[in-house]
């Protein structure tokens, strides 16, 4: 998803939400809150299942998950534009940084903290 993409989804949401007069309720802290609790309602599609029993579930529920994951991504372009972060450039430098903590010939194949490498 490039930065134009990520503009358009966020002018999308944008309107919805001043067709609602929703911005005043959209102070940082509560759009976290509602962040967090979007991701925890994804997270009650996984919890108590793993292997194969997750990854059918997981199939037989794409469309909720679906769902979720906008959810999250939906608070994500809000708090981003109120707070005034270009995610697309904020990702890319995230990445590159990633990118150093853990070198390919380091960390490839491991699941392990950078401090541990």
């Amino acid at each position: 998803m490039g930065a134009s993409q990520i503009n358009e989804l966020t002018n999308l949401l944008l309107a919805f939400r001043r067709e609602r007069d929703w911005e005043q309720f959209h102070n940082p802290k509560d759009q976290a809150l509602s962040l967090s609790l979007e991701v925890a309602e994804l997270l009650e599609h996984m919890q108590w299942r793993n292997g194969q029993v997750l990854k059918d579930h997981l199939a037989t529920v794409k469309s909720e998950v679906a769902d979720e994951l906008s959810d999250v991504l939906g608070w994500v372009l809000l708090l981003a534009n109120d707070l005034e972060i270009d995610l697309d450039a904020a990702f890319r430098k995230k990445l590159l940084a990633n990118a150093e903590k853990y070198p390919v010939d380091k960390a490839h194949g491991k699941a392990t903290k950078y401090t541990d490498l």
